[in-house]
């Protein structure tokens, strides 16, 4: 019934998805790239809940361990940044195959890393080989109808975020019944059945870029510096961004020590929480396609700074902090997915290189972000991690605040 469900066309009729567009959308096809960025994008977040275990296992300090998530963080901006781009000038199909051999091989030596230098380099390499969802973004865009790509882009990132949160949850699981290294090599099995799928259904595309490497990477100043709502779409995001990385690293050594005391197991189910708030992508899409997407981006700042507050005040209150989850995500996914589709409405043959600034960007914020929390963390606890947060999101809602009467960025 699988095979019946995803392969239900020919090879003939998938090479003629790009040009025919979101008349062969289906529901089933973003069903499908849901599925795949959600399992791919998981790679770079299963580390987060096995600090401690990862810590025990090679014998350095929590906060060291930490590093494993910035790095893999870090490995996924600099894939964006350097590969992504790439999606305009080839195949998309084939890059997609190329870069997910990259993630399952990488997967394959964290699991077998037998020193902390080296699993570090192996989460660098994991990052670097996970980018891509943020292929599979950009071609949900272009395959869908105008008026419903709020929609398909909040479906098909619905699917993005439920796997980073979930991932998670999971990890957590794998570690408490089987130990930290078997959920690499239950991700890289994965992997390689998502290839599998990858290669009988999705559609090949044209190149819309014809150049050098060096031209496509220099055009990518070029949008920065002519478009405006890039612009301040990422600055925004970034800020958000560093904020969700520096919670969710966190968030593990606040759970794992006093007054909570949680394993890997417990500290991986407050994904199931997060999940809950990934489910607004789809609405904040479908909002998108009837009204202002920059107002959907004012309301979900005010709602992370609300969020930051609830977890703050309740940081020893169990359902506190469960509260505390679904609003920080509700508030991300609001204002992630509402960017997102905003710089998708820019120039839609140079999807994949406005993606590649918007996300590489963001992703180093949240390395950044991880590796700030990490340090107000060892300094002044959560306390300090709460007050760092915050100044993030101030910083973002001044951005938007000081852009707000420009033309170009009010218009969507």
């Amino acid at each position: 019934m699988l095979g019946a469900y995803f392969f239900p066309i020919g090879k003939r009729h998938l090479a003629s998805i790009y040009e025919l567009r979101g008349m062969y959308l289906q529901k089933k096809d973003v069903a499908l790239m849901a599925a795949c960025t959600g399992l791919i994008v998981a790679n770079i977040y299963y580390i987060q809940p096995l600090i401690v275990a990862v810590a025990q296992d090679f014998n350095v300090p929590q906060n060291i361990a930490g590093s494993a998530t910035y790095l893999t963080q870090a490995g996924y901006a600099t894939g964006l940044l350097l590969f992504v781009p790439l999606g305009d000038m080839f195949d998309r199909k084939k890059q997609i195959m190329a870069t997910l051999s990259l993630a399952i091989v990488s997967l394959i030596a964290v699991a077998l890393a037998p020193s902390f230098w080296l699993l570090q380099i192996a989460c660098f390499m994991v990052g670097l080989g996970s980018i891509v969802p943020q292929l599979i973004l950009p071609m949900s865009a272009s395959l869908a109808e105008p008026s419903q790509r709020g929609r398909v882009v909040g479906a098909v990132m619905s699917g993005l975020l439920i796997g980073i949160l979930l991932s998670r949850t999971l990890s957590g699981v794998i570690s408490r019944w089987l130990g930290w290294r078997d959920m690499f090599w239950i991700a890289s099995a994965l992997c390689t059945c998502l290839m599998v799928l990858i290669y009988i259904r999705f559609p090949s595309s044209k190149p819309s870029f014809k150049g050098s490497y060096a031209k496509l990477m220099g055009s990518l100043i070029t949008l920065i510096k002519t478009q405006p709502l890039l612009r301040e779409a990422t600055a925004i995001s970034v800020c958000c961004f560093a904020v969700f990385g520096s919670f969710w690293t966190t968030m593990v050594l606040l759970f794992s020590n006093a007054p909570f005391h949680f394993n890997a197991f417990q500290v991986g189910l407050f994904g199931l929480a997060g999940a809950a708030g990934a489910l607004a992508a789809p609405a904040v899409g479908k909002l998108g396609d009837k009204g202002n997407l920059r107002i959907t981006v004012g309301y979900g700042l005010l709602l992370y700074l609300v969020s930051v507050g609830v977890l703050y005040v309740t940081r020893a209150n169990i359902f506190g902090c469960i509260i505390g989850v679904v609003l920080i995500d509700i508030a991300q996914q609001s204002v992630h997915v509402a960017n997102q589709t905003r710089v998708y409405t820019l120039m839609p043959e140079a999807r994949n290189r406005f993606n590649t600034v918007y996300m590489s960007f963001s992703f180093a914020g949240t390395a950044s972000g991880s590796a700030l929390g990490l340090f107000l963390w060892k300094q002044f606890g959560w306390a300090g991690v709460s007050a760092g947060n915050a100044a993030l999101l101030a910083t973002g809602l001044a951005v938007y605040l000081l852009t707000y009467k420009r033309k170009a960025l009010t218009a969507i």
